[in-house]
């Protein structure tokens, strides 16, 4: 076995490099880099060297640094640090739910927004919020977010369920249209809330329809992690399976295959993932519908989950930096950026489609 495995790592070492080669080795880096990039940026930028040298201190268990100002080490460890690693955690999972709707739905049109799960889960977290906020004020609301997100979800996945049949086997036309009208009644439900909201209510509601880690911090970090670690490896133990309904429901029948329960499985699957995200940072867009095709256009022939998850994680990442950077003194909601992106890039994906 040892020489079978030095067998193929030479081999693997002594081949020529590719395209696809490199451009891995350039997203290793910049996976490497981001963490302390992204957090020199935002209202107060801070030099890198000081990141670096924060972060470093603080992985060894060193006391801290004595050349970096006491603010700027609040700011890296308190705000900054858990903002990146929640914008990755975020990007990764919406990432990875839009390759699995894609695959189990054979819709490359398909994603967590447009599938009406994300506006399920904010009027879910939305009515939570309300009720729990009345009832038992803020103390209970690490529980009612996302048990109010994951049953808005599930309701969004049942009645589009409903209208395609759990078979699928009607034209993905359809199911995307079934999709964005459960997306629109669910959005309207929540906007009629807003409209019967205090100010206050309002504005606080606000944040779960246009999506943002400006709240980000560790107690609440753990929740979303423990999701994303669950999904991730459930995904990866039955990623074969998953793949298989990709070539047809007759052939994933042949393999052995339970259609209906793994196609059921896995859209609950992804609403738990979907849900969690919203009740953390509020409902993002289209990250699911972009970065599984960018991957496959990079990377043709890859495994594709782990090369999914990072894409999508640093692409929230530096998008959230974008959000804090772009206007001077105040930060931009990160939904209305990959909006803006993810309209175009559908648009552009409808255009190859029709042209195909």
């Amino acid at each position: 076995m040892q020489g079978f495995l030095r067998l193929r790592l030479a081999k693997w070492l002594t081949r020529p490099l590719g395209r696809e080669d490199y451009l891995l080795l350039a997203l290793l880096l910049l996976a490497l880099a981001t963490p302390l990039a992204a957090s020199a940026f935002g209202a107060a930028n801070i030099d890198l060297l000081q990141v670096a040298s924060v972060y470093w201190h603080k992985l060894l268990g060193l006391p801290p640094p004595q050349d970096v100002p006491f603010v700027n080490q609040r700011i890296l460890l308190e705000l900054r640090l858990p903002r990146v690693m929640l914008a990755f955690i975020c990007g990764a999972g919406l990432a990875l739910s839009g390759w699995v709707l894609q695959t189990v739905t054979r819709n490359p049109l398909a994603d967590p927004f447009l599938f009406g799960i994300s506006s399920g889960a904010s009027l879910g977290a939305i009515v939570a919020l309300t009720v729990s906020s009345a009832l038992f004020g803020s103390a209970m609301l690490w529980l009612t977010l996302p048990l109010g997100a994951f049953v808005g979800a599930t309701l969004s996945v049942a009645l589009v369920l409903a209208l395609c049949g759990i078979g699928l086997q009607s034209q993905v036309e359809r199911m995307l249209l079934a999709g964005v009208a459960t997306s629109f009644l669910f959005g309207a439900m929540g906007s009629l809330l807003l409209y019967f909201s205090t100010p206050e209510a309002t504005a606080s509601v606000l944040f779960w329809t246009l999506g943002s880690f400006a709240r980000a911090n560790w107690t609440m970090l753990w929740q979303p992690l423990l999701v994303f670690v669950l999904f991730g490896l459930a995904l990866f133990a039955g990623r074969r399976r998953v793949q298989a309904l990709a070539a047809g429901d007759e052939t994933a029948h042949a393999l052995g295959v339970d259609v209906a329960r793994l196609r059921l499985g896995s859209l609950l699957a992804c609403s738990l993932m979907t849900a969690t995200l919203v009740a953390s940072c509020g409902g993002i867009g289209f990250v699911g519908l972009m970065v599984p095709h960018l991957v496959r256009q990079l990377f043709p022939g890859r495994t594709l989950l782990l090369l999914t998850a990072l894409v999508g994680g640093l692409f929230m990442v530096w998008v959230d930096v974008l959000a804090r950077c772009l206007l001077p003194m105040q930060e931009l909601p990160v939904g209305i950026i990959t909006a803006v992106i993810g309209s175009g890039f559908f648009l552009l994906l409808l255009s190859q489609r029709r042209q195909g």
